[in-house]
């Protein structure tokens, strides 16, 4: 696949611009929304599984290894599959995931190509657990100054503990991306 993946985007001295950003996670939500249709669940969202061409801004979600097939009748419980810095609350606590479980992980990602670095950072799995379960991240326009402010709306809806707060699926997510982008673009016109 030409280019690369999301990842070599994550360094604070080399971010994409924001125009560009919401355009790709917009494409991600739209990506996720399809999976989750089909009743898939990634399990493991994170720049290095979201393949870019920068050629023609085409991005692809791959790495569906430990993906799961959802049956909503059952839970499973007791499995800790994923990266750990991108997993959601559910997540690491070895608790039923669903749709939602990748819009959080879609979210940090958001949170690491917007900032250059992660909602949450620790020396240790079990300090990084109790992060991630108990505690807020970092504010983004702390991280970086100038966000707009759908940046912010779009990490704290997407990053919120309880999945019931969080965008209610990835078309919603897909469509506060877009509506971004919008404001950004219209930004942009007025100030030249």
């Amino acid at each position: 696949v030409p280019g690369g993946t999301l990842a070599d985007w994550t360094n604070a001295q080399r971010l994409l611009d924001l125009e560009t950003l919401y355009h790709l996670m917009a494409q991600a939500a739209q990506a996720l929304d399809h999976a989750h249709q089909h009743n898939i669940v990634h399990r493991d969202i994170k720049p290095g599984n979201l393949l870019f061409n920068p050629d023609n801004q085409c991005l692809k979600i791959t790495d569906f290894g430990i993906a799961q097939l959802t049956d909503y009748s059952r839970t499973r419980t007791g499995s800790l599959l994923g990266s750990p810095y991108y997993m959601s609350p559910e997540q690491v606590c070895g608790q039923h995931i669903g749709p939602s479980s990748d819009l959080y992980s879609l979210g940090v990602t958001f949170y690491q190509l917007l900032c250059g670095r992660l909602p949450f950072d620790a020396e240790t799995l079990a300090q990084l657990a109790w992060q991630i379960t108990n505690e807020k991240h970092h504010t983004v326009s702390r991280q970086r100054k100038g966000l707009p402010r759908s940046a912010g709306r779009i990490i704290n809806q997407a990053l919120a503990k309880d999945p019931a707060q969080r965008f209610s699926n990835a078309s919603a997510m897909g469509e506060a991306f877009h509506k971004g982008a919008r404001q950004l673009a219209s930004s942009a016109r007025k100030a030249s």
